[in-house]
């Protein structure tokens, strides 16, 4: 009788009725688009303060914020940073409220990459 258990506990163990050995394909999970954070040019806020906003909310060396208030100046508008849709739309809320604190009408604004 023994022997009969171990032969059953055999056959058992062999593998083919374990459930969990079956392999399960996983949904593949897209990855959230991103936005573009994007600033404006306008005729009355002064270089100084895009340079300040650049530095302060997007955390751009002196030199890169420079160079990109530059880009603002000249084509109208520039990139600023690209961002999930959470932090991008944090950032443009903090770059307008503190253009509207300072009454500058600097204009941020974001789209889908």
């Amino acid at each position: 009788m023994l022997a009969d258990f171990y032969m059953m506990a055999d056959r058992e163990d062999d593998g083919i009725d374990e459930p969990g050995l079956a392999l399960k394909t996983r949904p593949k999970t897209k990855r959230p688009p991103m936005y573009k954070v994007m600033i404006l040019n306008d005729d009355f806020t002064p270089m100084e303060f895009v340079v300040m906003v650049l530095e302060r909310f997007f955390g751009l060396t002196h030199a890169q914020s420079f160079e990109l208030m530059l880009t603002v100046h000249k084509k109208g508008v520039a990139v600023v940073g690209v961002f999930s849709h959470e932090i991008a739309e944090t950032k443009v809320a903090q770059v307008m409220g503190f253009a509207q604190r300072h009454q500058h009408p600097l204009q941020c604004t974001m789209e889908k990459e």
